[in-house]
């Protein structure tokens, strides 16, 4: 059987830290900015790992 490919758009998308770990960018920064408050704009900016509920999920999408 062959390898299985790597879904191309999640591997844009998330990135594996050192320790295994997956790596997300937040959501809600794309659009209609002008309402949020900056507080929430910089908090955004941020990244932060995948929930262990979709790990599983984005896991197998990225392998």
């Amino acid at each position: 059987m062959p390898k299985m490919k790597t879904r191309r758009a999640a591997a844009k998308r998330f990135k594996r830290t050192a320790s295994g770990k997956i790596k997300r960018n937040r959501a809600y920064k794309g659009h209609i900015l002008t309402k949020k408050s900056p507080k929430r704009k910089r908090k955004l900016r941020k990244s932060t790992l995948v929930s262990k509920a979709d790990y599983k999920r984005v896991n197998r999408l990225i392998q």
